[in-house]
């Protein structure tokens, strides 16, 4: 359990250290960012015809209510913590690669789900906004995390016990 919290850690400080790179951020996380705000954007549209995205800005044209998806918010700093969890863990590679594409996307769904809320709650009472936005959103998501770590964790093939013999089908 030690060594996997120490590789955990020193993952996590190097996938960390990475995103905040300039270059990084510019290349991969600001491009990311603008991409979760158009998603946002044209899933909203299926139901509203009042919104479009700019940038890492999703916009109600009507009222000129806006939501930027700032770093903490596009779903990169939540991906890294699952990723580096399912790095850190001793399983098959194959499973590892799984898990994080599977996690990845079950984690970039819930935050969309995350935002379009937040978007149409801040309309309506920017307190309630607020509390969400700092509190309760940034805990489900890390609970998101949680979960699909330890389903994950399920769905991995049993080590062979001492003395067992592996049966053929």
């Amino acid at each position: 359990m030690l060594r996997f919290f120490l590789i955990f850690l020193v993952i996590q400080g190097v996938l960390f250290t990475t995103e905040m790179l300039q270059p990084v951020q510019n290349l991969v996380v600001i491009p990311f960012t603008e991409g979760v705000a158009a998603v946002s954007a044209w899933l909203v549209l299926l139901f509203d015809p009042n919104v479009v995205s700019e940038g890492i800005v999703l916009r109600d044209v009507t009222n000129g209510f806006a939501v930027a998806i700032q770093a903490g918010c596009n779903g990169v700093e939540a991906t890294i913590v699952l990723v580096a969890a399912m790095l850190a863990f001793p399983s098959p590679w194959k499973h590892k690669l799984g898990g994080i594409l599977i996690g990845f996307l079950l984690v970039q769904a819930l935050n969309l789900v995350r935002i379009i809320s937040l978007f149409y709650i801040g309309q309506w009472n920017m307190q309630v906004f607020e509390w969400m936005h700092l509190y309760l959103w940034q805990a489900l998501i890390m609970l998101d995390v949680l979960i699909i770590f330890l389903v994950w964790l399920r769905y991995l093939p049993r080590p062979a016990r001492e003395g067992e013999t592996s049966r053929a089908p």
